[in-house]
């Protein structure tokens, strides 16, 4: 591969990463996965209880957004009071390897830095 194709691909790479990070930028968005991940379908209560600092607007807001990129499916169920679940979506569940090798990388983090 040439100095020029390296590059071109190289660029490619980095857009691939930025696209990413663009989907799950901010504090909260890998934590709300990480919560769909663990259990099929929650409702809003569930998740604001598993993400710890979180505020109703905040999650209403970072729901929406996931929403918007196609990982979260919202159904309102009519029940009295009506419930509203969250589920990751087929293209949401496709985070969840990702979601596993950060919670590896994290345990092992923790591991690593309580040595000293």
């Amino acid at each position: 591969m040439s100095d020029q194709e390296q590059k071109k691909e190289h660029n490619k790479e980095m857009l691939a990463v930025q696209d990413s990070m663009n989907v799950l930028y901010g504090k909260w968005k890998i934590s709300i996965i990480c919560s769909l991940c663990l259990y099929n379908k929650r409702r809003f209560s569930d998740i604001l209880n598993d993400v710890k600092g979180i505020s109703n607007k905040m999650l209403s807001k970072e729901l929406k957004e996931l929403e918007i990129n196609k990982l979260v499916k919202r159904t309102i169920l009519d029940t009295q009071p009506i419930t509203v679940q969250y589920e990751l979506t087929e293209h949401g569940k496709t985070l969840q390897t990702i979601i596993e090798k950060l919670t590896e990388w994290g345990f092992s983090h923790r591991r690593k830095i309580s040595e000293f």
